[in-house]
C-alpha cells in the first residue's frame, strides 16, 4: 500500500559555521531520527570548498539513510561535483536555467523568491522544483529585508503546483501558523539547532507543530 507523504514537511539549514564536522554529524543523526525531515540544506557562506566537501560528506549516507534530500546552498557546480540532490539559490546566484545546466535534470533546483510572487511564477516558468518565501519572521540566519505575509502561501498553495517554503526565523512557536497557511515544507535552521532542549527535541516538535497546523488547513 503506498504511503501519501506529509503535506508539510521540515526542511533544515545547517549552522551557518560548523567547525567539528564529526560533532555536527553525530548531532545530525540524532536529529534525523527524531522526526519527520524531507531536506537538509548545506549553507556555509564562508566556508572553503574542501570544508564544504567535508560536510558533505560526512552528512550525505546520515540523508541517504534516512530518505532525505540533500541540498547545497548557492553552488550548482559543487553540487554537482559533490553530487548532492539538489541546489537553492538565491536572487544573485544566477538563473534557474543556468543552476540546472550544471546539476542535470535529475537533481532539485530551489530559489529564493523573497516576498514576490512575480519572482516566484518566473521561477516556476523557469523550471525551478520549489520556490522559498520569507523571511517570515527576524533572523540572525542572514539580513533580511522582505517580510510576507503568510497569506502568499495560501495563494501559492491555491493556485501553482511547485511546492512552496516558509523560510526566516521560523521556531516551533510559529511552526503551526505556516503549515496551516498553506507552506510544504518549513526552513530551519537556529530553531532546531538552538532549540533550548536540543535538535531532536526540537525536530519532534515541529513535527508536532505541522500536525497541528496541517488539521488546520481546509482540503483542496
Amino acid at each position: 500500500m503506498a504511503v501519501t507523504p506529509p503535506l508539510c514537511r521540515l526542511y533544515l539549514i545547517t549552522p551557518p559555521v560548523i567547525d567539528d564536522v564529526t560533532a555536527f554529524a553525530a548531532t545530525l543523526k540524532i536529529a534525523l531520527a527524531a522526526g519527520d525531515v524531507g531536506a537538509l540544506q548545506i549553507r556555509l557562506k564562508d566556508a572553503s570548498e574542501a570544508h564544504i566537501e567535508a560536510v558533505v560528506r560526512a552528512a550525505a549516507p546520515l540523508c541517504r539513510a534516512s530518505g532525505v534530500s540533500l541540498i547545497l546552498n548557492d553552488r550548482p557546480d559543487l553540487a554537482a561535483r559533490f553530487d548532492c540532490d539538489g541546489v537553492h539559490i538565491g536572487q544573485t546566484d544566477g538563473t534557474v536555467a543556468e543552476a540546472r545546466r550544471m546539476v542535470g535534470t535529475s537533481r532539485i533546483v530551489g530559489v529564493t523568491c523573497h516576498d514576490s510572487r512575480h519572482l516566484a511564477m518566473d521561477a516556476a516558468e523557469a523550471g525551478t522544483d520549489y520556490v522559498a518565501f520569507g523571511a517570515f519572521f527576524p533572523t540572525t540566519t542572514k539580513e533580511t529585508t522582505a517580510r510576507p505575509n503568510p497569506e502568499i502561501l495560501t495563494i501559492w498553495q491555491e493556485t501553482m503546483l511547485i511546492p512552496c517554503v516558509a523560510i526566516g526565523g521560523i521556531t516551533v512557536e510559529t511552526a503551526r501558523d505556516l503549515a496551516a497557511a498553506g507552506a510544504d515544507f518549513l526552513a530551519v535552521s537556529a530553531g532546531v539547532w538552538a532549540h533550548p532542549d536540543g535538535p531532536a527535541a526540537a525536530v519532534a516538535a515541529f513535527n508536532w507543530e505541522i500536525g497541528e497546523g496541517l488539521k488546520a488547513r481546509a482540503p483542496p
